[in-house]
């Protein structure tokens, strides 16, 4: 799941919307446990709804979403599940991070807990190049989930590709192979465009370093490439790939991680950084964010004044009005003003109270 799946959930409105949420597990003996639980919460949302609707007019959102429930694949469940149901929609959805186990009903999908684990799990792109064909992943550490949409997965289908090279005297193979290699890119670089923007995570790039060359020379987005493997991994599975991508990813997360504290450093000295949460919510509202550093564990319960400008801490988290952590809503304001965020090691952001806003102006 990425920010345009999350985007579509939030457009979904109307009454009863169900959302059900709980942890599951990858292996036995514990995913035993998971259909009993599942089965369980599914009760509870058909209780609920009954207490407000009667069975007639409930029947097929319920018809729904025991459907959605029996089409659950154990064998391959990962950390959490999310089931969003109306009557006229319904999708499941297999997560790489654990969610609480929760039953909502409410007149839009309950995604807040989807946002605060995708805002804190390592998350970036993969793009496989190859001319047969190129694969797009949406990766959360080491799990990686192949895109079939926008283009994806992209064939060369040009000459020098599938079809032949044209022949006859005096063509230069070599350099007509290029060309259509170049625009085969461009193509890829034009499909991938799409996806970065609904979701401006880090790009990994697999592929022979011819690939890697050609995509370097055309794409606009290399200063969002994090790490690369070269080699022909075309016949390399979703489960194996993201084995070998995701200790590079790692390792280049952590160096970052020392680079923005540099960089901190230096908007200090100019004077383009604020600190603080309060300080740094008015900011990142106003959308002069451009790089957000956060303690990996702060979490911050917060209540926001009439003019939404001002916010206070709490310390009754089940208070009516209260966010559950602002600090989350801060991620999501940067990054949805096409900011960026990285954590950094608690203790590292002692001075500014856990939190900096690096600004544009």
């Amino acid at each position: 799941m990425n920010r345009h799946d999350l985007h579509l959930l939030q457009q979904v409105q109307g009454y009863p919307a169900v959302t059900i949420t709980l942890p599951t597990h990858r292996s036995a003996p514990e995913n035993r446990q998971d259909p009993i639980r599942v089965k369980n919460l599914v009760g509870q949302a058909t209780n609920r709804l009954l207490g407000e609707f009667n069975k007639r007019e409930i029947e097929a959102l319920v018809a729904r979403l025991q459907a959605l429930a029996e089409s659950i694949e154990y064998r391959n469940t990962l950390d959490g599940l999310a089931m969003f149901v109306t009557h006229e929609f319904g999708q499941l959805v297999y997560l790489p991070f654990s969610l609480k186990e929760r039953v909502a009903v409410d007149e839009t999908f309950f995604i807040r807990d989807l946002v605060f684990a995708m805002n804190r799990t390592p998350r970036y792109w993969v793009l496989a190049l190859s001319e047969k064909p190129t694969r797009l992943f949406e990766a959360t550490r080491e799990n990686l989930v192949e895109i079939r949409e926008g283009g994806f997965p992209m064939t060369h289908t040009r000459p020098g590709g599938e079809e032949p090279l044209p022949g006859g005297f005096g063509v230069q193979k070599s350099a007509y192979r290029d060309e259509r290699h170049r625009q085969f890119f461009r193509d890829i670089e034009a499909a991938l465009k799409p996806f970065l923007a609904d979701d401006p995570l880090p790009l990994a790039l697999v592929g022979v370093d011819r690939y890697l060359a050609f995509f370097n020379e055309v794409s606009n987005h290399k200063d969002a490439v994090i790490a690369s493997l070269a080699g022909s991994h075309d016949k390399t599975s979703a489960h194996e790939l993201g084995k070998l991508v995701w200790p590079l990813v790692k390792a280049n997360l952590a160096e970052e991680r020392h680079q923005v504290l540099s960089e901190l450093d230096k908007a200090i000295g100019e004077r383009k950084f604020v600190s603080t949460v309060g300080e740094v919510w008015r900011a990142a509202h106003e959308g002069r964010g451009r790089l957000l550093l956060v303690e990996e564990d702060f979490h911050y319960p917060a209540r926001v004044d009439s003019s939404g400008t001002q916010i206070s801490a709490v310390e009754d988290v089940e208070a009516p009005g209260v966010m559950d952590d602002a600090v989350d809503e801060i991620i999501t304001a940067v990054l949805e003003k096409q900011g960026k965020v990285v954590f950094v090691e608690n203790g590292q952001l002692q001075e500014h109270r856990r939190i900096a806003l690096i600004l544009r102006y």
